[in-house]
């Protein structure tokens, strides 16, 4: 009788392993052939992502990512070594990502070249505007040395801690508005310290005093008293409710002097886009000899001609921005337009400014302080217009980076010499 044999499970396990085996090397196999057309893929994107900068943003995503570009480029160049990776001669599409690579590389450090190139030239100009100067200091906490210090752009810009505290400055309605301040070091022989209000960005219907506080840690710990304060916004609110806010601040501030050991008679206003809106507009029509200088970051100044001439609303919807601030358009809020603009403000009596804007702007054209600036030299008004060839809305954001620095810079030495 003939004894039935039964396959052995050693040899389904071998041969199971071995399809496993076989799979693994295919696939390995498939990456390798792989490798190279990622290297292109990824030598593509990072030229693309290196020229946005130079190019008008076609949508919100693309303008957002344009700023992170300029201002981070530093760290995004790593992004352009990867397709440098051993193996760059193994077939011409990984040639031609490694040598896209290169490209990359060039266009995410360009910035940092340009800003260095610039540096003498704001240096000059800063002091031919406000004169030599010795900004203000405290102890571990000197000015800035240069417009661009190399290695702030990694290592970051020192910024010992201060005391930060929010107060409610009003209650309009009912509803609470309140600023965070920032209190400069004292000591047994502190003097009251010059003031700084700074207005928020957003369009104004969005935004809060929270924006970009590094810049406000920094120049408190140098000895200034920072006010970084609320505004209703709108549409529920609408101009000039905003800048009847702005004035409430500056009340509560000046009524509250001596209880923050601040000097009410020294006081600087700063403001980002809608907020430099707010800051221009209460500097040129207050007649508040408190008012001592006005820092605008990228801020419209006329709003007929911002109406006339929207950006991409694939950017923002510029048009329903105004109309939502102001309550309709132009034909139908003439006066409206007319006293929201500070371009029709300027005067001889106006207070030292500083513009600051890039050539690159997406959302607020840099058209608004050339003419901003073209009047208030026709004025006789002491003022500096930093421009930033490659900025965009949104430039001064990282504060190490490089259009970060350069703003400080002039903004330290503004500061230094309105506030004196």
């Amino acid at each position: 009788m003939a004894r039935a044999t039964l396959p052995s499970l050693n040899s389904g396990a071998s041969r199971k392993n071995s399809d496993c085996a076989s799979v693994v090397i295919v696939n390995l196999s498939a990456f390798k052939r792989a490798i190279p057309w990622l290297r292109l893929a990824l030598g593509i994107f990072c030229v693309a992502l290196g020229l946005l900068p130079f190019v008008p943003a076609p949508t919100r995503i693309c303008w957002l990512l344009a700023v992170g570009m300029t201002e981070w480029g530093h760290y995004i160049a790593l992004l352009s070594l990867l397709p440098l990776l051993p193996g760059l001669r193994t077939s011409r599409p990984a040639l031609v990502g490694a040598a896209l690579g290169c490209v990359g590389i060039c266009l995410a450090l360009s910035t940092i070249v340009r800003a260095s190139l610039l540096s003498g030239e704001i240096r000059a100009g800063v002091e031919s505007a406000f004169g030599t100067v010795q900004p203000s200091s405290t102890e571990n906490a000197p000015p800035r040395a240069a417009p661009l210090v190399w290695s702030d752009l990694v290592l970051g810009i020192s910024c010992p801690p201060v005391k930060r505290s929010s107060v409610d400055f009003a209650s309009p309605g009912g509803s609470a508005l309140a600023m965070d301040v920032y209190t400069p070091p004292q000591s047994s022989s502190s003097k009251p310290a010059p003031v700084l209000v700074v207005i928020h960005g957003g369009a104004w219907r969005g935004g809060d005093r929270t924006e970009l506080p590094r810049i406000n840690h920094y120049l408190a710990s140098r000895g200034y008293f920072v006010a970084s304060v609320d505004y209703r916004l709108a549409p529920t609110f609408r101009f000039p409710i905003a800048s009847e806010d702005v004035q409430a601040a500056i009340a509560y501030l000046k009524a509250n002097a001596t209880a923050l050991n601040l000097d009410a008679k020294r006081i600087a206003l700063l403001g980002r886009s809608a907020g430099g809106h707010l800051a221009l507009l209460h500097a040129y029509t207050s007649n508040d000899p408190a008012i001592r200088g006005v820092v605008a970051i990228y801020s419209p100044t006329d709003l007929v001609y911002a109406y006339d001439h929207p950006c991409n609303p694939r950017v923002l919807d510029s048009t329903a921005v105004l109309e939502s601030f102001l309550g309709g358009n132009p034909g139908s809020l003439a006066d409206a337009y007319r006293s929201g603009s500070p371009l029709n403000f300027v005067k001889f009596a106006a207070p030292p400014t500083l513009l600051i804007h890039g050539d690159r702007d997406d959302v607020v054209p840099v058209v608004h302080s050339e003419r901003l600036d073209q009047r208030l030299t026709e004025a006789g008004v002491k003022h500096y217009f930093l421009r930033i060839p490659w900025g965009n809305h949104g430039c001064d954001a990282n504060l190490s980076g490089p259009g970060g620095q350069l703003s400080l810079y002039a903004i330290e030495r503004f500061l230094a010499a309105v506030l004196r």
